[in-house]
């Protein structure tokens, strides 16, 4: 020990553990990669929900694409085909519907203080309520001065809003070539995912994928056909009644009523049933609401399970709690999306979930309860006594 001193050495049982320096190193580093991950991840968040998009949407094509090429087509040019179809049917859709649509709009607004004049007399009229249209009118006329402003401020920032609009085009192209990726090449994409796992995982996987098309795939066709059903009825009955602006109306209907989860059915039948009740006699509304009812009862009982069977099968509280988690996440189109993921998450979950026997009871009949049951002490193996009530239960 005197030796040890003299040279300036630190006795060994005094000397810091060797680990302990290499325990303060790995920590700092963890914490350094945690913070760099972090902060990659938050710069990131739009392309990994581009991706998300994207891989959803190869979902939902790629079953139109096997089609073509279980006929023959190379699967890059059924992609492609499929891809481009889509694309040309919404900018005809756009071409042909968006000036009759902004016309018959300002005709709607150009017709909006007659309506509520007249809505304002019927009230009251009928029920002796007084509403001020004057009020209503200079909202209007504020809304309209406001609108004026946002016009000018566009004008003035166009190279603003040119870069916005440029922005959503890449955006757009970048979804649309990721998706063209993940349909034409995902059987390589697939291979290359599984040569990761071992072969017991990788039968999971290609389960949950297969799954994951047939529910996407499913319910957005079905979604889709139900919509031009809905839509083309709906025209013709607008027409039939001679309720006006019949074609936005129509198509308004088709999409919201199919396409926004649960809430759009009732949002859908609104605007047409408003329409008709300030433009035309009550009788046509009452005619307008009946159609809406018989419609709605026809879709429920006869088109949807028809369409729909084999696609989705979630309870209505579990599609209301998806669609509200995929909006809070990205809106109306995540809203959409949340109900074909749940429905493959629960479907991949059921292959893990052991059910058992349920207890038959009047909780899980469904049989309307009535009064308490006294207690009745079960009948216990001959020669041994019954077990006595439970304590604080009194036998009568």
């Amino acid at each position: 020990m005197r030796e040890a001193g003299e040279r300036g050495e630190v006795p060994a049982r005094e000397r810091m553990p060797a680990w302990v320096p290499r325990l303060l190193l790995l920590v700092v580093l963890t914490a350094f990669l945690a913070l760099l991950g972090w902060h990659l991840l938050g710069r990131l968040t739009g392309l990994l929900r581009m991706l998300a998009l994207s891989l959803f949407l190869s979902f939902a094509f790629e079953p139109a694409a096997d089609w073509l090429a279980a006929r023959g087509w190379r699967r890059g040019l059924a992609t492609g085909a499929v891809l481009a179809a889509t694309v040309l049917v919404g900018l005809g859709l756009v071409a042909l519907m968006v000036p009759v649509i902004v016309s018959q709009v300002q005709s709607i607004v150009v017709a909006a203080p007659d309506w509520l004049t007249r809505a304002a007399s019927g009230l009251h009229r009928c029920c002796g309520i007084t509403v001020s249209t004057a009020r209503i009118a200079h909202e209007l006329q504020a809304a309209k001065s406001s609108l004026a402003t946002f016009a000018a401020d566009v004008a003035g920032n166009l190279l603003g809003f040119g870069a916005a609009v440029l922005g959503g085009i890449f955006q757009l192209f970048t979804v649309g070539l990721f998706t063209f990726y993940l349909v034409a090449e995902g059987p390589k994409v697939r291979r290359g995912l599984l040569s990761l796992l071992t072969p017991a995982h990788q039968r999971e996987v290609l389960r949950t994928w297969e799954i994951a098309i047939q529910k996407t795939g499913g319910y957005f066709y079905s979604r889709l056909l139900l919509a031009v059903i809905n839509g083309g009825l709906t025209f013709a009955a607008l027409e039939l009644l001679r309720v006006p602006f019949a074609l936005p109306l129509a198509v308004f209907q088709g999409v919201i009523s199919e396409f926004i989860p649960m809430v759009g059915t009732y949002v859908a039948a609104a605007i047409p049933l408003f329409v008709s009740l300030v433009s035309r006699p009550i009788g046509v509304t009452v005619g307008l609401f009946a159609y809406f009812i018989v419609y709605q009862q026809l879709e429920n009982y006869v088109l949807s399970p028809r369409l729909s069977k084999r696609t989705m099968e979630l309870h209505p509280a579990v599609a209301f709690a998806a669609a509200i988690t995929g909006a809070s996440l990205g809106g109306v189109l995540w809203a959409f999306l949340a109900l074909p993921a749940a429905a493959t998450i629960q479907a991949a979950a059921s292959a893990y979930v052991t059910r058992h026997e349920v207890v038959e009871s009047e909780l899980t009949s469904g049989r309307a309860r009535g009064r308490p049951r006294e207690w009745a002490p079960p009948r216990g193996p001959e020669g041994s006594s019954p077990p006595g009530p439970p304590a604080g239960t009194s036998v009568s």
